[in-house]
């Protein structure tokens, strides 16, 4: 699998997240209010709740941060209503961009990304244009700090992953179906095999494939759209040539 739905690299969004841990802290708190909303406070019984603290696990939010958005996400108060809206959008180079966002102002969160869009060459798209490009899919992502890497290969092919692309520069990322991802994310747990990021993700089925120049200039309208502070997630059919003409 030449790069995977994510615009950015693992390693770029936990560099991204050192410099602005408030503001991943406040989307990782929303992801968890909503989860618990919806389904409870007992991540046994969640999935989507498993899912928010093993990312507020990765961005080292504070125990007393997480209890706080449980507590918020089930608790009576009403005040702050959380909307999960899903935009889809065309970038330069015809990039197919799909934005999932968690307001309390879908107003505000749309004028907000027509802008971005705009000024950065894009433009928001009708319901249906892009999504039926991506599938979501599992994602655990391992970096080149681990050593075992065949172990890791053969416990994905076991369990059940549906592909494992090992980069260049040794990182490894792991595609599962979604309802296999749980049982494999336990199995690297239990063999001590410490992945970066265990989530959900939206792969695309086709790419459109631009040049390292050209993904600079887009990254800075896909940073703009990431930063807004209503958006949880940036996905996208980019597929970035290097000099190995791979990502």
């Amino acid at each position: 699998m030449a790069g995977h739905n994510k615009w950015s690299s693992i390693k770029h969004k936990k560099a991204k997240t050192d410099a602005q841990k408030g503001k991943m802290f406040s989307k990782v708190a929303k992801e968890i209010m909503q989860a618990a909303k919806l389904g409870g406070d007992d991540p046994g019984m969640n999935p989507r709740l498993r899912l928010a603290l093993q990312k507020a696990k990765e961005v080292n939010m504070p125990n007393d941060n997480v209890k706080r958005a449980i507590q918020k996400g089930v608790g009576a108060d009403d005040s702050n209503q959380l909307e999960e809206l899903q935009f889809e959008a065309y970038g330069p180079h015809g990039i197919a961009i799909l934005i999932d966002t968690l307001t309390d102002n879908r107003n505000r969160t749309i004028t907000n990304l027509k802008i971005i869009l705009n000024k950065g060459g894009g433009n928001l798209a009708d319901k249906g244009a892009v999504s039926y490009l991506f599938e979501t899919k599992g994602l655990i992502y391992f970096t080149n700090k681990i050593e075992n890497h065949d172990a890791i290969i053969d416990l994905a092919i076991e369990g059940g992953a549906e592909d494992v692309d090992t980069k260049s520069d040794g990182d490894i990322e792991v595609i599962t179906p979604i309802d296999t991802l749980e049982s494999l994310k336990i199995c690297f747990d239990d063999n001590n095999l410490s992945y970066e990021t265990a989530t959900l993700t939206k792969i695309p089925s086709t790419n459109v494939t631009i040049s390292q120049e050209d993904f600079e200039k887009i990254e800075v309208l896909l940073e703009k759209i990431e930063d807004d502070d209503d958006v949880q997630d940036v996905y996208t059919n980019i597929n970035v040539m290097d000099s190995n003409n791979d990502v």
